[in-house]
């Protein structure tokens, strides 16, 4: 944590965060419907991070949910639920997992710097697709990073139970693929989508990784995705276990025989 704090303190403080809004509750249909993507990430009873469904069955969250706090031991797939727009205890679609990849850059025992914070990302794949009719799902910012406005979707500590937003929030600064904002995040918020509204719908421009001090002020980390998403949905192929190969003996004319025949392999 150190590190980074240097890197990013000897930038100064750069924009000022006059213009960033407060954090709000989205309580309402009308306030949560264009953000029924990001949901909660549950692993098993006592561990929770924010999400974001990208595609119909991948949801995008930080790294270090996928590990037991403080450990190099991931959750078993099997402990982890996604709640898509959960708001006090209903969710527009609920799926386990089927399959979890934490970037294999990331080192869930490191400190927080640069480095690691540019690879603390996670694609986790679920049990069952999630209609893009129900819930229509994010995409993924590509074009160009500059400083200045952003927005968060986000569950944290406290405010477990319903989204919350924060309008406006800042792009401080970028150090190589990790970067520096005011946005109001806490405990539970890791994982939790940063967007960009340059271009019409908002696009998940970063993941929160972290939380840091500043001068005194709290500041939260993310990191750029492209690149890295390209590598999990990789990592994500190449767990897949092939095909094992059965092989059926079909005898002649139907007899019982087992030595003779023609073997028939069936994926």
């Amino acid at each position: 944590m150190k590190v980074i704090a240097l890197l990013f303190m000897l930038l100064g403080t750069g924009i000022a965060s006059a213009q960033t809004t407060a954090l709000r509750t989205l309580d309402t249909d009308y306030a949560a419907a264009s953000w029924k993507a990001v949901g909660r990430i549950d692993f098993g009873r006592s561990a929770f991070c924010s999400g974001t469904l990208i595609s119909r069955d991948l949801v995008l969250t930080a790294a270090h949910c996928l590990y037991r706090p403080g450990t190099r031991d991931l959750w078993p797939t099997e402990n982890i639920r996604f709640s898509a727009g959960l708001r006090d205890g209903d969710a527009q679609a609920v799926r386990k997992a089927s399959d979890a990849a934490a970037h294999a850059g990331f080192d869930p025992t490191g400190p927080l710097t640069a480095v690691n914070v540019a690879h603390d990302v996670a694609l986790i794949r679920l049990s069952e697709p999630i209609s893009t009719f129900e819930v229509p799902p994010f995409a993924v910012h590509s074009d160009r990073i500059a400083q200045g406005p952003v927005s968060i979707v986000s569950y944290g500590r406290g405010r477990e139970t319903a989204q919350s937003r924060q309008k406006e929030c800042q792009m401080l600064h970028r150090v190589g693929d990790a970067m520096i904002f005011d946005c109001d995040v806490t405990h539970g918020s890791s994982g939790a989508p940063v967007f960009s509204h340059l271009n019409g719908r908002g696009q998940v421009m970063a993941v929160i990784s972290g939380m840091m001090q500043v001068e005194g002020q709290k500041r939260a980390v993310g990191m750029v995705l492209p690149q890295r998403i390209s590598e999990l949905k990789s990592q994500l192929r190449m767990q897949v276990a092939p095909p094992v190969a059965k092989v059926r003996r079909i005898t002649v004319g139907g007899g019982t025989r087992s030595n003779i025949g023609a073997k028939f392999v069936k994926p």
